[in-house]
């Protein structure tokens, strides 16, 4: 049976311009985006909105506008960000809650001093809440889902706020099949790109130069994986990014680096290994047994909590079929 067309009428509270912009982005790019998303059409004048629909669509989507507004006030409303509570909002109604998903007390925000950083989907949340709750915390999934971005945030949390001395974030230095030897330049030269999404996350929560200079203090050390042999890291925030690219015994030497008063957090995709093929990841070794280890969690993320465009969640999902 067709879905029947309604309408729905909403005011936006408090009235407020900059708000407004925001939540409408650059030439309406933010509406059109809920237009095309949602399969409704949205008008509206000044903080008055209109929004007409699918019975299923229109609260749904009226719950979102109302959500994003409130966001607004603290939070700048790109269109990635925009897409993320869409997909949200849909997988939610899905599931068969009646109630708007988005209930402003149910957020989980971390506030950093520059930035705060809300959670986007429940796997975000469970994700957020283990890495303050558990000592040991891996972040498996498809790229996308923000397990190394929220990581990070998390760490300059904790930085922040004294709960830490340090931040350590590493990587393997391994990509797709490369070899260091072959790359120009000298050894920081070579590491430093495979480095970089860590760099562009901190550079965002924390600022250029504070970040420049907490480097050169060493409060915050961003290194190879293999830079970790010999070291044991007391009271730090301690990232491995990129860790289905370890050795076992690059695993087994990483997990047993971490010292008294440190929080870990380990991120990766399982779906995408560069190793050799007749090496197995570490990552994948130690999932077969972590979960037996009092104070660790492993949140798994899935298509649906991808940030990028719809495409690449569909991607995804058809990847995800195959491997099936």
């Amino acid at each position: 049976m067709e879905d029947k067309t309604t309408r729905e009428n909403i005011l936006l509270e408090p009235q407020d311009n900059k708000r407004l912009a925001n939540l409408c982005g650059l030439l309406d790019e933010n509406i059109r985006q809920i237009e095309s998303y949602m399969n409704v059409k949205i008008s509206n004048r000044g903080n008055a909105f209109t929004i007409k629909g699918s019975k299923s669509n229109v609260p749904m989507t009226s719950a979102l506008i109302e959500k994003l507004y409130s966001i607004s006030a603290d939070e700048l409303l790109t269109p990635k960000q925009v897409h993320m509570y869409m997909n949200t909002s849909r997988n939610d109604l899905n599931k068969g809650i009646k109630k708007s998903p988005y209930n402003a007390e149910n957020d989980f925000i971390i506030k950093c001093k520059k930035i705060s950083i809300r959670t986007k989907s429940k796997s975000q949340e469970e994700y957020i809440k283990a890495i303050f709750e558990k000592d040991l915390i891996f972040g498996i999934g498809s790229a996308g889902t923000g397990k190394t971005y929220l990581a990070v945030a998390a760490a300059v949390y904790c930085l922040e706020n004294n709960i830490v001395k340090k931040i350590f974030l590493a990587r393997p230095a391994i990509e797709a099949g490369e070899k260091l030897g072959f790359l120009p330049g000298d050894l920081s030269e070579k590491v430093n790109p495979y480095l970089q999404p860590i760099y562009d996350a901190l550079y965002e929560m924390v600022g250029f130069d504070r970040v420049e200079k907490m480097i050169e203090k060493k409060v915050i050390e961003i290194a190879p994986l293999a830079y970790m042999r010999g070291r044991t890291l007391n009271d730090a925030f301690i990232i491995l990014d990129e860790a289905q690219n370890t050795t076992i015994a690059q695993m087994k030497m990483f997990l047993t680096r971490v010292g008294f008063g440190s929080k870990t957090v380990v991120t990766g995709d399982t779906s995408q290994i560069d190793l050799p093929k007749e090496a197995k990841s570490g990552l994948k070794d130690c999932l077969e047994f972590i979960d037996k280890v009092d104070g660790t969690h492993i949140t798994k993320f899935g298509s649906r909590d991808v940030m990028r465009h719809k495409i690449v969640k569909d991607i995804i999902k058809e990847y995800e079929k195959r491997e099936k």
